[in-house]
């Protein structure tokens, strides 16, 4: 065994890449909330990397990615980094990273996922109960389905174990079922139980600065070279496949959905190709180590038209997923690891799918994101509702009216009155939103 420096040098690069994308989900989904919310929702992002950090490196490492249990969950080989720290990552087998890389790397991943889950319930949340949420989900679904899909889990192609007769061979490069599938359903459960806002249909809740979800959208789109071309775990051809396939889908994506919502609204809408770059990463995702070019913008373009079509039906049904996690991560992953099965090739990743021959394929996608989907799911349910009836889940009728900024954290993201005149912060503000009230929102991405 042998440490290649130029593949190490890659995955703590990447590893970086991916810990950026999670401040820019903070960007992107402020820039959607109202003003008195930007903070906390920024904040929400924010501090999901100090506590899965912690909770990744004691417990969730191990419940990931340690020798399989089963099929189900890793053992506790290493937990709190027992047998890690200065260890190549497979010592009785040929590797080019240490451990500890992977471990980083991973980690990101672990961090954005439950991240992912809070634009659901945007603008309601009380933040004492979301810390308890995001470390029980961590621990609870992430690592477990973690385990199934990378790890040596039944879902996943490295093992042979198999949970109730079911031993799938599931194509997931980059988490398009273990992120974004993930992520997705569990963001279904919570815009249920959270409930609506307060005015949700009646009052204005137009996205209070689009600059923010610009900006946003750039971070993530930066970051999602290493989230996907990271995950060949080398400086590869792979890697650089993914590299390009993962640009080309969120190009692909942009354009149709803003040309989507061009046709339905009569303009170009900024959030729209923001919203569209973002449904294109996500189907992108699991594809990326396994596509060609060309299927990149088949998967892209659809991805556009899939997603902006779901966050459509969502306003009309009423459900209140703040920022359309369900319609961009929930179906942009699930057309990801349909499109996986469907356009996968052995010129790439070693495998074919439908279109090259393999039908066989495409059966251990659907079943695999099935799997995840309801687990993830029934789980999510489960942990929100137990908290719920113990701590509760949102603020106060007049918490919310004032805002999360002041009512959560004491401060507020912008202190600047209405005449433009700077105010200090503190939780004595006024209960009224101190900046204008905007235009009524329009649709997602219209």
């Amino acid at each position: 065994m042998e440490i290649n420096t130029g593949d190490t040098a890659w995955m703590l690069t990447a590893s970086a890449l991916v810990l950026l994308m999670t401040p820019g989900l903070g960007f992107f989904y402020a820039g959607f909330v109202r003003s008195k919310n930007v903070l906390g929702t920024i904040m929400q992002s924010f501090v999901v990397i100090g506590l899965v950090g912690v909770l990744w490196v004691l417990l969730g490492y191990t419940l990931a990615f340690a020798p399989t249990e089963g099929g189900l969950i890793g053992n506790l080989d290493f937990i709190g980094m027992k047998d890690v720290t200065m260890q190549p990552l497979l010592p009785d087998a040929e590797t080019t990273i240490p451990h500890e890389a992977f471990v980083a790397f991973q980690m990101m991943f672990a961090i954005i996922t439950p991240a992912l889950i809070t634009g659901a319930f945007a603008e309601r949340a009380k933040f004492s109960t979301f810390l308890i949420f995001m470390a029980a989900w961590s621990l609870l679904v992430y690592a477990p389905v973690a385990h199934w899909v990378f790890g040596a889990g039944f879902l996943s192609v490295f093992s042979e174990e198999s949970f109730l007769g079911i031993d799938m061979d599931a194509l997931d490069f980059a988490g398009g079922t273990a992120i974004h599938v993930n992520a997705g359903a569990a963001a279904l459960a919570a815009a249920i139980f959270y409930g609506k806002r307060r005015g949700f249909g009646t009052e204005p809740m137009e996205p209070h600065n689009v600059t923010y979800i610009i900006l946003g959208t750039a971070l993530l789109w930066f970051g999602w070279f290493g989230f996907n071309a990271g995950s060949a775990g080398a400086a590869n051809l792979q890697a650089a496949n993914a590299f390009l396939v993962t640009n080309t889908a969120a190009a692909a994506a942009a354009l149709t959905w803003m040309f989507a919502s061009w046709a339905f609204t009569g303009k170009a809408s900024a959030i729209g190709a923001a919203a569209g770059a973002v449904a294109g990463l996500v189907a992108i995702t699991p594809a990326s180590g396994f596509v060609e070019p060309y299927a990149a913008v088949i998967i892209g373009a659809a991805a556009g038209l899939l997603c902006y079509g779901a966050v459509r039906i969502r306003v009309r049904s009423g459900l209140d997923d703040s920022l359309d996690v369900v319609g961009v991560h929930g179906v942009g992953g699930l057309w990801g690891g349909i499109a996986t099965g469907l356009f996968a090739t052995a010129t790439v990743g070693g495998v074919d799918g439908l279109f090259y021959g393999n039908a066989d394929q495409m059966v251990d996608q659907v079943v695999a994101l099935a799997v995840v989907a309801v687990y993830s799911f029934v789980v999510t349910s489960i942990i929100l509702k137990a908290l719920d009836i113990t701590v509760g889940l949102r603020v106060s009728d007049d918490e919310e009216e004032l805002g999360l900024d002041v009512t959560q954290h004491g401060e507020r993201g912008y202190v600047l009155d209405e005449g433009g005149i700077p105010v200090y912060a503190s939780a004595s503000l006024p209960t009224t939103n101190p900046s204008p009230e905007p235009a009524p929102q329009p649709e997602p991405g219209a």
